[in-house]
């Protein structure tokens, strides 16, 4: 799997992503910053990017257009470098990584995470 993190999520986050083996791209290294989210989503469907947001417009995107890709992992905590929550978002991806390479929607917290196949229902 290959992320794109989304302009609001820690550029930091890349690093974390690609020492646990995968691959990791930060929209401002990539992108215009002021892109809507509807490009950023065409762009990780065109390039085969599982997407990292704090946004929970993405959801409601996929939700409003039944899109069955790209997967999109949101993030609700704040402090994304923490271990304990880098911890969980890692096992996450493991554990749901067939899920998340077929298309889901994932929310991932301080404490767990939830995930939902797209497209959404």
């Amino acid at each position: 799997m290959k992320f794109l993190l989304d302009m609001n999520v820690s550029p930091r986050l890349c690093s974390r992503l690609a020492q646990a083996g995968w691959g990791a791209e930060h929209w401002s290294s990539i992108g215009d910053g002021t892109a809507s989210d509807a490009a950023i989503l065409g762009y990780a469907i065109s390039r085969g990017y599982v997407v990292l947001s704090h946004d929970l417009d993405f959801s409601a995107i996929l939700a409003a257009t039944g899109a069955k890709s790209p997967s999109v992992v949101q993030i609700r905590c704040q402090d994304v470098l923490s271990e304990e929550f880098l911890r969980i978002l890692l096992a996450t991806l493991s554990q749901f990584s067939a899920e998340i390479e077929n298309g889901a929607l994932v929310v991932v917290d301080g404490k767990r995470a939830r995930v939902r196949l797209l497209p959404l229902a």
